[in-house]
C-alpha cells in the first residue's frame, strides 16, 4: 500500500470511539491483502464492529467528501455496498456503473477516465476492472487513495476484509482453524486475497479442494509456503468427502466462465462439483458454508435454510467493512 500522508484538515472522526484507535490507514491505497499487516485487519474490524453496534456516530464523517465508483466489469454486492457506504457516511458519490454508456464505450483509456474523474475534485477512488494489475495502475497514476474492488482474476481485497471478517463473527476467531476452497480456485480472485489475509494469522490449515485445471495459482502457493501456512490440494471427488469431516469452514466458488481463455477448457470442468445436503453429511454438524456470490449451479438452494448457511450474512458484511475502510482513508488520526 501506498502511503498519501493524509489531509491535515480533515476531521478527527475516530475521536468519538470509546476505545482509540491508531488510524495507520488515513490516506493508504488499499491494492492487494499483501500489503495489509495483522493489525491493519484488526483496525478494520474494530472500527467496522464499532460502526456496526450505532456506539459511533459516524453518519455524517465524510460530508464534503467526494467517492467515484468506477465499475469497468458488473457487480451487484460490491457496487451496491461501496454506494450505501459512502452516502451514509455522508459523502458525495460520482459513478460509472455501465461502461457501455460512458466514454469506456468510445476507446476512452482508463488512464484518461480517472484524470477526467480525479479533476472533478473527488477524494477517493473505487476502482473493478477487467485486467490484472489494473488498480495498481490507477494507484499509480493520481495522486488520491485507491481501492480495489476486483482486478480481474487477481485480487479483491475488500472481498477478503469480509470473508475474514464473517469468520471472526462465527467462529470467535481467526486462529487455528481449517477451510476448505472448493470451486474455481485458479481464475478466482477472491480465493488469493483470502489466502492472503488468513496468512497473517496463525494455526490455518487450508484444503483446495478442485480439479487440476482450477486449482490454485503457483504464486498464491509460494506465499502460503513463506508464511508457513499448512495447505493440501485435494483434487478427486472422493477425497473431498475424506476432508469434509476436519473443516470448519468451507468457502465455495463458481466455475467463472467468462474468464476462460478457451472455452473448451471450460467444457470439461463445468458442474464438475456441487454443495448439497449429501456433501455437508460428511462434514461436522456445524460446518460453516461460504460464498462470495452470485452462485449458479454449484451452491444448491436446499442448503439455504441451514444453520450451515453464512453466505448471506457474509454479503451483508460487506457493508459495515467498506464503511470503515471509507470512514479509515478518508478520516484523520486518533
Amino acid at each position: 500500500m501506498l502511503s498519501r500522508g493524509g489531509d491535515s484538515g480533515n476531521k478527527n472522526i475516530l475521536g468519538s470511539f470509546p476505545q482509540q484507535f491508531e488510524n495507520t490507514l488515513a490516506g493508504r491505497d488499499i491494492i492487494s491483502c499483501r500489503d495489509f499487516n495483522r493489525e491493519d485487519v484488526e483496525l478494520v474490524f474494530g472500527v467496522a464492529e464499532e460502526i456496526e453496534s450505532g456506539v459511533a456516530g459516524v453518519e455524517d464523517a465524510l460530508r464534503g467528501k467526494k467517492v467515484a465508483l468506477i465499475f469497468a466489469e458488473p457487480s451487484t454486492r460490491t457496487f451496491q455496498s461501496f454506494y450505501v457506504a459512502a452516502k451514509s457516511l455522508g459523502a458525495d458519490v460520482i459513478s460509472i456503473h455501465d461502461p457501455s454508456i460512458s466514454s469506456m464505450a468510445k476507446g476512452e483509456t482508463l488512464y484518461d477516465t480517472v484524470k477526467m474523474i480525479e479533476g472533478y475534485g473527488v477524494d477517493c477512488i473505487v476502482l473493478r476492472h477487467p485486467a490484472r494489475g489494473s488498480a495498481k495502475f490507477v494507484a499509480e497514476s493520481t495522486s488520491i487513495p485507491v481501492i480495489n474492488a476486483g482486478s480481474g482474476s487477481q485480487e479483491h481485497p475488500t472481498q477478503a476484509l469480509l470473508d475474514t471478517f464473517t469468520i471472526k463473527k462465527k467462529l470467535g476467531r481467526v486462529d487455528n482453524f481449517s477451510m476448505g476452497m472448493l470451486g474455481d480456485l485458479r481464475f478466482s480472485r477472491t480465493i488469493p486475497s483470502l489466502c492472503y489475509l488468513l496468512s497473517k494469522h496463525d494455526g490455518v490449515r487450508i484444503f483446495f479442494m478442485a480439479p487440476e485445471l482450477l486449482q490454485v495459482r503457483r504464486e498464491v502457493e509460494l506465499h502460503l509456503s513463506q508464511r508457513g501456512v499448512v495447505f493440501r490440494k485435494v483434487v478427486k471427488s472422493e477425497e473431498i468427502r475424506e476432508i469434509m469431516p476436519e473443516l470448519d469452514v468451507l468457502y465455495v466458488t463458481r466455475i467463472q466462465k467468462e474468464r476462460f481463455p478457451d472455452l473448451t477448457e471450460y467444457e470439461k470442468v463445468k458442474g464438475s462439483y456441487i454443495v448439497d445436503m449429501k456433501l455437508l453429511s460428511y462434514g461436522k454438524k456445524e460446518l460453516g458454508v461460504m460464498h462470495p456470490l452470485p452462485r449458479v449451479d454449484e451452491l444448491s438452494p436446499e442448503v439455504d435454510s441451514l444453520p450451515n448457511a453464512w453466505y448471506f450474512e457474509q454479503a451483508r458484511n460487506g457493508l459495515p467493512i467498506r464503511k470503515a475502510l471509507l470512514y479509515l482513508i478518508l478520516g484523520g488520526v486518533a
